[in-house]
């Protein structure tokens, strides 16, 4: 029997965008219904991340034109990974499977096919992986690679040139539920469920219309929240640097002590001056790392709601 997929699609200021969206994945699940891959009741939900444009109106004139377009509408913007929560979480109320992807349509939805043939073999979990990094510049290309190496030595399970494109069963999508983190990096998260996962690989497009929403410091930022959010190994790293630092200060004490017992030695003014800033400097970063851990401490005790839903269209 064919299931019932939802494609959740998290939106902040798309209203470019949208329409071109909204047009491709009609056909799509169109298509997909018709040759009976799918349950006729699929559908694409929307939510929109407290845009500041035309989004959320944009989103009720699909709806109200046709039902295969939902949308849900949070209270204000609470970043990408938390909209994207919010769509699978309230998707797996009415779907058997959940499809998520940006709304740029840089994920090639023909993907979607491979997906449903890897569900079709039992997989709870299918990520899209883009097969070339072709069209990103040489220093996306390396920072992006550098990045999955640097997450991977530092124990988290990822699936390398995988963003949020992916497929999950509605027994997937529950077992996440149970995760209760405030600090989201979805895409570390996902491979802890352990159900049964594969790949498909697919070309990614150039965006058509309006501007990424993922600047250099926004990409910072959510590889910055991927490292502290599922590693403690840079407090580890921290531990063992101060005790390295403090055995080769042993090593450089009893070094000038016999310097200074055979020759006649002047203290050095830059070699000290070289030391205070090195010592200064490695403190410095240890309290700042130190402090984010800190940080997410205080916001995980808060308890706060990762979002609030001010409308549901599917509940109308």
């Amino acid at each position: 029997m064919a299931e019932i997929m939802y494609v959740v699609i998290p939106c902040y200021n798309e209203e470019e965008m949208l329409p071109i969206t909204a047009e491709a994945l009609m056909k799509k699940l169109d298509g997909l219904k018709k040759d009976g891959r799918i349950d006729p009741r699929s559908k694409v939900m929307f939510v929109d991340d407290g845009s500041k444009d035309r989004t959320w109106q944009i989103i009720e004139k699909l709806h109200s034109l046709n039902p295969t377009f939902t949308g849900v509408k949070l209270s204000r913007n609470k970043g990408h990974q938390n909209a994207l929560l919010a769509g699978l979480m309230t998707a797996k109320n009415y779907a058997d499977i959940i499809v998520s992807m940006d709304a740029d349509l840089q994920d090639d939805i023909n993907a979607i096919d491979g997906f449903l043939d890897k569900r079709a073999e039992g997989c709870d979990i299918v990520y899209g992986v883009r097969s070339s990094r072709e069209t990103d510049t040489a220093f996306k290309r390396n920072t992006a690679r550098a990045y999955y190496k640097l997450l991977e030595m530092l124990g988290v399970e990822i699936t390398y040139d995988h963003a949020d494109y992916r497929l999950m069963s509605k027994r997937a999508v529950t077992a996440l539920e149970s995760f209760k983190e405030v600090n989201l990096f979805l895409r570390g998260m996902v491979p802890m469920l352990g159900f049964k996962s594969d790949t498909v690989a697919y070309k990614r497009n150039e965006r058509v219309a309006g501007e990424s929403k993922y600047p250099l410091k926004k990409m910072l930022a959510f590889a910055a929240e991927g490292v502290t959010s599922l590693s403690v190994k840079p407090i580890r790293f921290i531990t063992c640097l101060g005790i390295f630092i403090f055995l080769m200060s042993i090593i450089m004490l009893i070094y000038f002590l016999i310097t200074h017992a055979v020759s006649d030695t002047v203290r050095g003014w830059a070699s000290t001056i070289v030391s205070v800033w090195a010592i200064g400097g490695l403190q410095m970063l240890a309290i700042g790392i130190i402090g984010e851990y800190i940080g997410k401490i205080y916001l995980e005790t808060k308890a706060r709601p990762k979002y609030i839903i001010e409308t549901d269209l599917e509940e109308n």
